[in-house]
């Protein structure tokens, strides 16, 4: 399905999300209370699983919106779809989508034509995203790949925002992050990392490296002037496509955020005259001074290293510790 609107398009709103999650309590808000319905004459809801709260079809009805439930996998279909269009022939589409559905059968839908996906939210439940994450790994990261915004429900002052931040960026670097308290209210403090961030040397663990790595991308001004040393595996051919430009090299970790499939490479550039003496793929220890500049790796301004020591270091023992994690 299209994800780039135009005049005159039909825009779709998907709601993800595992059944319990708060999804439907979401919808509700969202087309209730924000009078989400008003610009529109007449929309479609179509429900793909019931949760323990429902949509009430006669008040959805009041403010110009129909109900179709769809339950079976096997009839979500572009058939079907078209068919809903043609029957309602709605100006807004919602779909409260089934959790358990692979997100590709909805984005690589060839229609219908004027439908285009404008917006989607994933709800997770933060008493129970590390479970799923666990178990149910590859499911979890299908919904949050496609999400636009992602939203933590059911959290307090325990609840690991730095982790699931790391977590999520290792999946979908654009999606917007929100954190609601059990209250209903918004948690907007700061995310906690394992460093001091005001120390003005940081020493990131291999435990922490994945979270300062996306807490650096995401946020390079509040690093720009810090040391920072780590462990790392170098990235440096020395022909082929790959090879970079003279004076640089990269330094980073590989991340594994679920299972082995999302394994990835996470690395920064690094400004170094005698860059073309540093080993592809060798290990060293790296004492760098971070500077947030354009670079053209990043093709705009990015977190750029700059060495005030290398040292050589032994590969890890095991594949296992070669390895850098988001939890």
């Amino acid at each position: 399905m299209n994800t780039d609107e135009k005049n005159g398009e039909i825009p779709v709103y998907v709601f993800f999300g595992f059944m319990d999650s708060g999804k439907t309590t979401l919808a509700k808000e969202t087309i209730f209370d924000n009078g989400f319905t008003d610009d529109f004459d007449r929309c479609l809801f179509i429900s793909c699983e019931d949760g323990d709260v429902e949509m009430d079809p006669d008040e959805l009805d009041k403010i110009g919106v129909d109900y179709v439930e769809i339950d079976d996998k096997d009839d979500f279909t572009l058939e079907k779809l078209q068919s809903l269009q043609d029957q309602y022939d709605p100006e807004a589409v919602f779909i409260e989508y089934n959790g358990t559905w692979e997100s590709s059968l909805l984005y690589e839908m060839d229609g219908p034509a004027d439908w285009v996906i404008v917006q989607s939210i994933c709800t997770v439940d933060a008493t129970t995203f590390e479970m799923y994450l666990k178990n149910m790994g590859t499911m979890i990261k299908e919904q949050m790949f496609r999400a636009d915004v992602i939203i933590f429900n059911r959290c307090d002052d325990a609840t690991p925002k730095a982790k699931f931040r790391a977590n999520v960026k290792g999946l979908n670097r654009r999606a917007q992050i929100v954190y609601e308290r059990k209250d209903g209210s918004i948690d907007n403090r700061p995310d906690e990392l394992p460093f001091d961030i005001n120390a003005d040397e940081l020493h990131i663990t291999d435990a922490d490296y994945a979270l300062w790595f996306m807490d650096c991308m995401d946020n390079p001004k509040k690093y720009n002037g810090k040391t920072v040393d780590f462990l790392g595996l170098v990235y440096n051919p020395k022909e082929g496509k790959g090879k970079l430009h003279k004076g640089t090299f990269v330094a980073g970790r590989f991340a594994m955020t679920c299972c082995v499939q999302d394994i990835q490479y996470l690395g920064m550039p690094v400004r170094y005259d005698h860059a073309a003496d540093i080993g592809h793929k060798s290990w060293i220890h790296l004492t760098a001074k971070v500077k947030y500049e354009f670079a053209r790796e990043y093709r705009g301004k990015g977190p750029v290293l700059y060495p005030v020591s290398i040292e050589e270091a032994e590969r890890p023992a095991s594949q296992e510790e070669e390895l850098v994690y988001f939890n």
